[in-house]
């Protein structure tokens, strides 16, 4: 499938939509922010209510199609930016006010079912996994990246133990011939991860993440979509987050802990007080996660937790001790190619 070609036989399920609604309470109106639009599936469930304005984001060139479906439907109450979400103090105007922003991270399905962007791990396509406005591909990382800068990205981006194994593989590999696809690229991660016996997950999954979050720099945009998002917001706004693993969860968690009014107490008899180098409130430090029924409509939702905080009263102040914390993650997807 290309991006001329229709997207109705894709089926979207928005990961945990109805937890989201009820945090959000779309019900009773207001302006929200879709940063990451996919298909669609959250801004349109919105938009069923009266007295809703959703301004949506999305990087994906082909998310288009789906945002122009809405436009004519709700033509003064929809609006869509093709842009990253990190750019969204730039987008829209600090004084919008809305009652929520909400990010579901992750790959949407049209992504996942297209053999041309390279997502899957069988596609004879070409080695992409561009979610859009980007400057490298993963064909141009795996053939191009040095050694141990490879090997540091797959086993700190993608948590994966035999990393370096895998990096000295693919040199060795594209040597003799550039390694193109994402099938040419499975076959050379399970020539190393196949000696080691039997996982639940394909071979591949975590090398795929790793590279995947590197070319889409996905956690400096992370990171600057959250802090844009907090300008963005006001007292009482609310921030929610849908991550689908360990770092992105990471990420979400810190920054709320850190800038919420759960911070250590120097004591258990006091009550906890909000100071005015917090930013939020923070109802629970443990995530939401879907339903078995969800699980079963959508089997990608299996991994997702969901994060949220309401913004409180105080000033924004630039949250730095977010990227202090995360400075390894930050400085890998800065490599240049």
């Amino acid at each position: 499938m290309n991006a001329t070609m229709s997207l109705e036989k894709i089926k979207h399920h928005p990961v945990m939509l109805d937890q989201i609604l009820s945090i959000i309470s779309p019900q009773h109106g207001g302006i929200y922010i879709d940063c990451t639009f996919g298909g669609g599936g959250y801004s349109r469930a919105i938009l069923k209510h009266p007295n809703t304005k959703v301004f949506a984001i999305d990087r994906d060139e082909i998310t288009k199609q789906y945002a122009e479906d809405i436009i004519k439907q709700f033509p003064e109450r929809f609006n869509f930016f093709q842009n990253k979400f990190s750019n969204l103090d730039k987008i829209l105007k600090l004084n919008l006010s809305p009652r929520a922003i909400i990010f579901d991270l992750g790959l949407s399905s049209f992504q996942l079912s297209d053999p041309q962007r390279g997502f899957s791990f069988n596609s004879k396509g070409f080695l992409s996994m561009q979610m859009g406005i980007n400057k490298y591909s993963a064909y141009d990382a795996v053939n191009f990246l040095d050694k141990n800068d490879l090997a540091n990205i797959i086993k700190i981006l993608g948590e994966e133990k035999d990393g370096k194994k895998i990096a000295n593989k693919i040199v060795n590999c594209r040597k003799k011939k550039p390694i193109q696809t994402s099938e040419e690229l499975t076959s050379i991660i399970n020539e190393v991860k196949g000696k080691y016996g039997n996982y639940k997950k394909n071979l591949a999954t975590k090398t795929f993440q790793a590279i995947r979050i590197f070319i889409n720099k996905e956690l400096t945009e992370l990171i600057e979509g959250l802090i844009a998002a907090t300008q963005l917001l006001k007292n009482g706004g609310i921030l929610a987050v849908v991550s689908f693993h360990s770092l992105e969860d990471r990420i979400v968690k810190n920054f709320f802990s850190l800038y919420s009014n759960l911070k250590k107490n120097p004591s258990r008899y006091l009550p906890l007080e909000e100071t005015k180098y917090s930013l939020f409130h923070l109802p629970s430090k443990k995530p939401l996660i879907p339903s078995k029924k969800q699980i079963s409509q959508n089997i990608r939702s299996r991994s997702a937790k969901l994060r949220y905080v309401t913004r409180n009263k105080n000033l924004f102040f630039y949250p730095k001790e977010i990227e202090k914390k995360f400075k390894t993650y930050l400085n890998l997807e800065a490599i240049r190619l």
